[in-house]
């Protein structure tokens, strides 16, 4: 990529299937721009929604295993939109939080006190939801963003039944890249509302919930952020179904993110820097100090490698890092410069 006028590796966006270049998209966000207009011009429930909607809505739930969807213009936009009207539909609720989870599920849960339980410790959240009566909402990602690690969907799930919970499930970096056909880690799984987005792995932009046809129906009438947007226009939606297209069919990229990112961590491991507990296309390198992570990012730009530093509020005191995310069309010669240079600066 371009940055500054250099031309860079680029390790920090979440292009992971390497889509958001695919011509497939491009192609059809723009046929659909020139067949059906640059805008929607209204809200959903004005005059916005087309049949174009309504497709795309519908291919949302088939890829996801779903009875329903709903679109929403982004991730952020998703989560505090939706999270917000599902606890004004149970005000008294005990919403129980993964302490790792992203600030847009914060943002939505603003009004309502949170019960946080330790990173994905499921012990320790059965042990909360023994203790609370009345309606009971858990909200948790499949993947964290900062930290690349995975929650246990399954016995997750198996958690809620357990106590008659709620279960919503932020899958914006699993969608794409993991479970069968890339569809995430809730695949088949009994997860009663399930979020993801169109920005990383599919390449675009953009978000959606999945879930029954009685959920999806309660949010298109109460879900203020659904209500009072603009509905997402042809070019998006465009973009949105071509990447649904492809996929499905992304196997051989998906294995190759997936040695990449084994390849990463094991080069890190034998030169002493820690990777958190990352199993996924994101990997934490955690150099602990903010000014030596920026140091280290500004070293790796200049020798031609985009690795942006995170620093603390975006996580905690003493562990910023340098968040690396690959790409299925990294080539593994970058992949192992970017693990030598950071061994070089940093390594034991």
């Amino acid at each position: 990529m371009l940055r500054d006028g250099a031309v860079l590796v680029d390790f920090s966006s979440n292009d992971y299937l390497g889509l958001s270049r695919h011509p497939l998209l491009a192609q059809r966000s723009a046929e659909w721009a020139l067949a059906h207009g640059a805008g929607s011009a209204a809200s959903r429930l004005v005059t916005g929604t087309q049949p174009l909607h309504l497709a795309v809505e519908e291919k949302i739930a088939r890829f996801k295993g779903k009875e329903a969807a709903l679109l929403f213009p982004s991730g952020w936009h998703c989560n505090a939109a939706v999270l917000a009207a599902l606890l004004r539909a149970a005000p008294g609720a005990a919403l129980f939080t993964d302490r790792l989870i992203h600030g847009s599920l914060h943002a939505g849960a603003a009004a309502h006190r949170q019960i946080r339980f330790r990173h994905n410790d499921l012990g320790h959240l059965a042990e909360l939801l023994a203790r609370a009566e009345g309606p009971k909402i858990i909200v948790t990602e499949s993947v964290f963003s900062m930290d690349g690690d995975r929650a246990d969907v399954a016995a997750l799930a198996d958690v809620a039944r357990a106590h008659d919970a709620f279960l919503y499930v932020d899958e914006a970096h699993a969608t794409g890249v993991l479970g069968p056909q890339g569809r995430g880690l809730t695949h088949g799984l009994d997860v009663d509302l399930v979020m993801g987005t169109f920005s990383k792995a599919l390449g675009c932009m953009g978000a959606y919930v999945a879930g029954s046809r009685l959920l999806i129906d309660y949010l298109v009438n109460a879900c203020g952020g659904f209500i009072f947007s603009t509905a997402p226009s042809p070019a998006m939606l465009g973009a949105i179904d071509a990447a649904l297209d492809l996929v499905p069919d992304m196997e051989a990229e998906r294995a190759v993110l997936a040695d990449h990112g084994a390849f990463f961590r094991e080069s890190l491991k034998g030169a002493g820097i820690a990777t958190a507990d990352s199993s996924t296309q994101i990997v934490p390198v955690i150099v602990g100090d903010a000014g030596a992570a920026l140091a280290l990012a500004q070293d790796l730009g200049a020798q031609g490698m985009l690795a942006v530093a995170i620093r603390p509020p975006t996580v905690p005191p003493g562990t910023s890092r340098l968040r690396v995310a690959l790409h299925a069309n990294h080539a593994r010669a970058d992949v192992a410069a970017l693990a030598q240079a950071i061994a070089a600066r940093i390594g034991r």
